[in-house]
């Protein structure tokens, strides 16, 4: 962590207690948005959907192939499958690498595997879009490990200067301080965002340079450009123009327990080449909005974000983020895992945008055992209420690629990127196995408030409060009835149950909209309908959003 940063997931820890209302919306979104269906056997919706998708093939042709298919008209399906080969050809005459592996996947998604291989064999596309990526068969520094000291050669210390600040009349230098530490010979390196996001920021408007400090050299600092960055999961490429002294190879963080040692590098208060160590002390802490995190006792302090965290054997098993000032032994780290998923975006440079599908869900589970992902709501735009998946319905596999909990499609989706076809494999209300194909669109900085702007609040407040409402007054649209409550959700937390009387209030959001806060006039059926008037918070984002 920097000198800077405040840690945002110090305040989603703290929500409840510290709920700031900066902004109001009280809109009754009377306007209400019903669910949208998509029937292409009516012949004036199928011209106007074939229409859109015409409009579509010269700027987003995955997207216009996957409509064709869900129209299931033969010409236009040939048409656009056809545009999209075509863009997959100007991508491999550009070495537009990345633009051509994600279409042609969308073009072996909905079954054009031939017309992809018109282009290129998809192990020769595979040869070209991983052999250069840092951390992926490159070759490793050739210095045996002898012991953890050594690995201290292959960190650094990452400054970012924003030149100067003037504070009561005076001139202050402006710089953040965080660590790195390199997984490729030819200079590239890792780091968090949020050490580097002034830089990246597009509303920054100031000063900003990134350089580093090769541990046991205190007085160059040597330029580095910052390849690509992630928001989401805090990640951050850099490279500089110089041969490391030492490379790390990155390990497998799904191998490490509670308990485990573990050692974490790094320049805590600008200490230079600082090695603490301590032990794994949980593995599956819900901070992050889209995956677990590691929680570790390793002593970590200001300038230590970025950092490895390493195992006996040298191997990066997480890079440092955060710890919670004047609490000791309470740090966290990004599981290897995550940045292995993201290190191919992150090569072909700029901002990482997250993929999703518009809904919201949670593990399906059949006698304790995980069998799949429960999708209990999404978004009427969405692509699942395109394809034809309902409130219920069990995804299985997407590309082929098992899914069992909402980790694993979270997992899944941090490998693609928005404006990509995949195959999803469901079970329906019957436990028919049935197949579709969906299409990622990119992720919204505030999933739940995009919920809310789109879709009526009956239905919205599934997966924002964990309630299904149906109206229940004709002279006050914003009187419902409880029909539904998701267990360990808002709602049930707070005593709501089925068959409760409920009127919506005053409905506020902070200045982000990453937190909402309601106002319900309930009559609480086990207490003998008893009228509470209460006021609830909600975080707009989450694991439980893909």
């Amino acid at each position: 962590m920097n000198n800077k940063n405040i840690f945002k997931f110090a305040v989603i820890l703290f929500t409840a207690a510290s709920f700031c209302l900066l902004s109001c919306n009280s809109t009754s979104q009377e306007s209400k948005r019903e669910q949208i269906t998509f029937d292409y056997t009516q012949e004036d919706a199928r011209k106007a959907e074939i229409d859109r998708i015409k409009k579509l093939m010269s700027v987003k042709p995955a997207e216009a192939l996957w409509r064709a298919k869900l129209v299931n008209d033969e010409t236009i399906i040939d048409i656009t499958s056809k545009a999209l080969r075509d863009f997959c050809i100007a991508s491999l005459d550009q070495k537009d690498y990345q633009e051509l592996y994600f279409a042609y996947s969308s073009l072996c998604a909905a079954g054009y595997e031939q017309l992809a291989n018109e282009v290129i064999s998809k192990a020769e596309l595979e040869g070209l879009y991983f052999k250069q990526i840092p951390g992926y068969g490159i070759k490793k520094s050739e210095v045996p490990l002898k012991n953890i000291s050594q690995c201290i050669a292959g960190t650094v210390t990452v400054w970012v200067d924003l030149g100067i600040k003037v504070h009561g009349g005076m001139g202050y230098a402006d710089r953040v301080i965080g660590s790195g530490f390199f997984i490729d010979e030819r200079g590239y390196l890792i780091t968090n965002h949020h050490v580097i996001a002034d830089v990246v920021d597009p509303k920054y408007e100031g000063y900003g340079k990134v350089y580093i400090k090769l541990a046991g050299d205190e007085e160059n600092r040597i330029p580095a450009k910052i390849i690509g960055w992630d928001k989401t999961h805090d990640l951050a490429l850099l490279k500089t123009e110089v041969k490391p002294p030492y490379v790390f190879s990155l390990g497998s963080s799904s191998d490490l327990k509670s308990g485990d040692r573990v050692y974490a590098i790094g320049s805590p208060l600008g200490l230079e080449s600082t090695l603490t160590s301590g032990v794994v002390s949980s593995t599956n802490r819900k901070i992050f909005t889209t995956g677990s995190v590691l929680q570790i006792d390793a002593s970590v302090n200001s300038g230590n974000s970025g950092g490895p965290c390493i195992d006996s054997n040298g191997n990066v098993q997480a890079v440092v983020f955060a710890g919670i000032p004047r609490y000791q032994g309470l740090n966290f780290a990004i599981p290897v895992e995550y940045l292995k998923q993201e290190l191919p975006i992150l090569y072909y440079g700029g901002l990482r945008n997250a993929a999703w599908l518009g809904g919201y869900g949670k593990t399906y589970k059949v006698s304790n055992r995980q069998a799949g992902l429960e999708v209990q709501y999404f978004v009427p735009s969405s692509a699942f209420a395109r394809a034809g998946i309902k409130s219920g319905d069990i995804i299985t596999s997407i590309d082929g690629k098992v899914v069992n909990s909402l980790e694993d499609i979270q997992n899944i989706l941090r490998t693609y990127v928005p404006e990509t076809i995949v195959k999803c494999s469901y079970l329906d209300s019957e436990k028919q196995k049935r197949n579709c194909l969906l299409y990622l669109t990119e992720r919204p900085a505030s999933p739940g408030y995009y919920f809310y702007q789109n879709d009526t609040i009956q239905n919205s407040f599934l997966a924002l409060y964990g309630i299904s409402l149906v109206p229940s007054s004709t002279s006050n649209s914003r009187t419902y009835l409880i029909t539904k409550v998701l267990n360990g959700s808002v709602a049930d937390e707070a005593g709501f149950s089925e068959n409760d009387p409920v009127t919506i209030g005053k409905i506020q959001f902070n200045d982000d909209k990453s937190q909402m806060y309601t106002e319900f006039a309930v009559k609480r059926r086990k207490k003998g309908y008893l009228d509470v008037s209460i006021g609830l918070p909600s975080n707009l984002d989450g694991p439980n959003y893909f």
